[in-house]
């Protein structure tokens, strides 16, 4: 078969897919990570327990940092969510390159 082009692998897809698969599993990580940033730097208590007040510029950002931080919460579904949607992903991943390549001999 001349004249026959020879197709890539779709790695893109692929990157694309797990980007998305560890951004919404650590995304609670993330919320957690960025109020406790935001309330240490401004001097700002911050727990779940109760919301405290945080004077950040002109307004108080204690309701939001306390949203933001009780949202790590969320990381009790999302993590072993990721966790499985990962292990689907390299399975696929595998069998698709395996059966790719496989094509890419015979032809």
């Amino acid at each position: 078969m001349a004249g026959t082009k020879r197709r890539r692998f779709p790695w893109i897809v692929y990157v694309l897919v797990l980007v998305l698969i560890l951004a919404f599993a650590l995304s609670p990580v993330a919320s957690v990570a960025i109020a406790g940033w935001l309330a240490e730097a401004n001097g700002c208590d911050l727990d779940e327990g109760s919301i405290h007040v945080c004077m950040i510029g002109d307004g108080d950002w204690g309701p939001t940092l306390y949203t933001m931080f009780v949202m790590g919460w969320f990381m009790l579904a999302t993590l072993p969510m990721g966790a499985m949607g990962l292990a689907i992903w390299l399975l696929v991943l595998v069998a698709h390159y395996l059966v790719w390549r496989r094509r890419q001999r015979v032809a």
